[in-house]
């Protein structure tokens, strides 16, 4: 239910994001920094606790929550965030969805999981499937050129996501999924909030009301509730079965970037929709249970 309701939540911030962009002229760095702002009070009324206990975490889990934080959240939301500006929501899931074949690689080659052909195969069908993906877009835009940067940024929020996905896991077992998910999303506001000083006057932070709206619903809806969601499911069931049940994502945002966004929907992307949630879901398989998490002694 958790992983489910993690799928609907994230499914939705690129809809956000492209809802904001066209409401106004905001840039990458303006939106998310919005979007973490708003994120602040809801984090800081729940993270007292997990604050007062970060000075008796060991070093070694202080510094994993400093590079989850900085890679997880910061780096791929910035990455993804300027994707956005260059292809349709649709076609950034997809990309996006790459991370569960590239965290199983991650676990295989980093953490001494075991490899077999399924992997390969997940790999080529959900690559197969935003090529065809990428190919609907590139029809449908003027500049290819354009297309190719977008998804360039976006797939290397793919790779930062499932570095992140990977140690996430680690990170759950070692000191719980709410600890966890609130002090790692305080450093990366932290970081964020840094970048927009160091690059930003403050004056940007003037926009029209809708962009605030947005911004509110991406920190709520598809920030705070997701984190927490998608963190009490990996304690649950395992990194890999959540990534399962969000195989849905990618078909959500083609549904609300049809309905909200008027995006076309062709047969190519539906195919590419359904390679790569093939993919996800042959590389998520296990034969046998995952390995629960303990539980969060809070």
């Amino acid at each position: 239910m958790f992983a489910f309701l993690a799928a609907f939540g994230f499914s939705f911030k690129a809809i956000f994001v492209k809802l904001a962009y066209a409401s106004a002229t905001v840039d990458a760095v303006t939106l998310l920094t919005l979007r973490m702002v708003f994120c602040i009070p809801f984090v800081l009324l729940a993270a007292i606790p997990a604050i007062r206990r970060f000075p008796s975490l060991p070093a070694r889990d202080k510094a994993l929550l400093l590079v989850l934080g900085v890679l997880g959240y910061y780096g791929s939301s910035m990455l993804d965030f300027y994707g956005l500006q260059y292809i349709s929501a649709g076609l950034e899931r997809l990309i996006l969805f790459t991370y569960p074949t590239i965290t199983i690689a991650i676990g295989i080659v980093f953490m001494g999981k075991k490899a077999d052909a399924r992997i390969l195969l997940a790999a080529a069908l959900s690559y197969g499937g935003i090529a065809i993906a990428f190919l609907h877009d590139a029809s449908q835009s003027r500049d290819v050129g354009t297309v190719l940067l977008g998804a360039g940024f976006v797939f290397a929020c793919a790779v930062l996501y499932a570095f992140y996905n990977a140690g996430s896991e680690v990170a759950i077992r070692r000191m719980g999924a709410h600890q966890f998910s609130l002090l790692a999303i305080l450093i990366a506001t932290g970081a964020i909030l840094l970048h927009f000083v160091l690059a930003r006057p403050l004056a940007t932070l003037w926009l029209p009301w809708p962009v605030y709206g947005y911004s509110v619903g991406m920190a709520l809806f598809s920030t705070i509730l997701p984190i927490f969601w998608q963190s009490i499911s990996i304690r649950h069931i395992g990194a890999e079965r959540s990534v399962l049940i969000g195989t849905l994502g990618p078909a959500l945002t083609l549904l609300f970037g049809w309905w909200l966004l008027h995006e076309p929907i062709s047969l190519a992307q539906l195919a590419g929709t359904a390679l790569v949630m093939a993919g996800v879901l042959l590389a998520s398989y296990q034969a046998k249970p995952a390995l629960a998490l303990p539980e969060n002694p809070a």
